[in-house]
């Protein structure tokens, strides 16, 4: 049971999450406190106080978990946006403090009632949380963005981040292209694209000229078309744009599960009996080779 002392720690890994993120807060309607890990954040959201981290980057799993743990005592809810990142870290955070997780969360009818999707979207389930603390995972799109609110105190915090992993590199694609969790347009290819250089001129082509994102299907990404980071799906990174444009996607169920939120999808298969039509607000039946580049053009 929650004690009349609740409270929420919101855990931003990147800064442009403040907004989503403190919407999910202020839904939950308990006083909460912001701990941004990387940049700053406006002071405005409502929070109690902002706890500014100051870290270039986010350290790997084990020594970010360790390093909020520190700062996470006294907190009934500890949540942060979900995807992949916040998941590794907030899954060791969680086993820190002993603590209960929710993942996914899209809605709540308490603080101790929340719905999350399960069997790839399919079924929405409802979980009751008896233990505190209580660590989540939120999808922000199921929530409001956050009411501008009356500014928050803000300090600078020092965490104890070492770790006994070492990053040995990094890769990225892109070119100043929008996070895609957070882009409000998103162009997503599939395996029919046949190699890693087509897909950037098509799918990437498109996505620059409406200022969007790129996406791609996990068999894209298996097969060596897209890179990891571009994976969108129940297994990848779950996206919610006001525009989802579906090229050469039959529409597989761990697909689904990951844009299901959409405000607007778009689909162009050249079969018309691509799974992906039955949930599509528009579909265009067309080879992605003959109807993206012309697309393109026109934008």
């Amino acid at each position: 049971m929650l004690s009349k002392m609740s409270k929420l720690l919101l855990v931003l890994f990147d800064p442009s999450e403040a907004l989503q993120a403190a919407g999910f807060a202020q839904a939950l309607g308990l006083p909460f406190d912001v701990l941004s890990l990387t940049g700053t954040v406006d002071p405005d959201l409502g929070a109690d106080r902002i706890l500014n981290a100051g870290w270039n980057d986010v350290p790997p799993a084990d020594g970010a978990a360790k390093a909020i743990a520190s700062v996470a005592t006294g907190y009934s809810h500890i949540a942060a946006v979900s995807n992949m990142r916040s998941k590794d870290v907030l899954a060791r955070l969680a086993g820190l403090l002993d603590a209960a997780m929710v993942t996914d969360v899209i809605g709540l009818e308490s603080p101790t009632l929340f719905r999350r999707p399960v069997v790839a979207g399919s079924i929405v389930a409802t979980v009751e949380v008896l233990a505190t603390p209580v660590v989540l995972t939120v999808r922000p799109a199921g929530f409001a963005k956050a009411e501008r609110r009356g500014s928050s105190a803000a300090e600078t915090v020092s965490l104890d981040a070492s770790s006994k992993a070492r990053r040995s590199g990094a890769s990225a694609r892109g070119g100043g292209r929008p996070d895609l969790t957070q882009a409000k347009v998103v162009v997503s290819g599939g395996r029919p694209l046949r190699d890693a250089e087509t897909f950037e001129k098509i799918i990437g082509g498109l996505a620059d000229k409406l200022g969007g994102a790129v996406g791609a299907t996990r068999a894209a990404v298996d097969s060596g078309i897209a890179a990891n980071e571009l994976q969108v799906g129940q297994t990848g990174k779950i996206v919610a744009p006001n525009l989802y444009i579906a090229a050469g996607i039959s529409g597989s169920t761990q697909h689904m599960a990951g844009i299901k939120d959409s405000k607007v999808i778009v689909a162009i298969n050249k079969d018309a009996d691509a799974p992906i039509f039955e949930v599509a607000d528009f579909g265009l039946v067309a080879d992605l080779y003959d109807a993206v580049p012309e697309l393109t053009s026109k934008v």
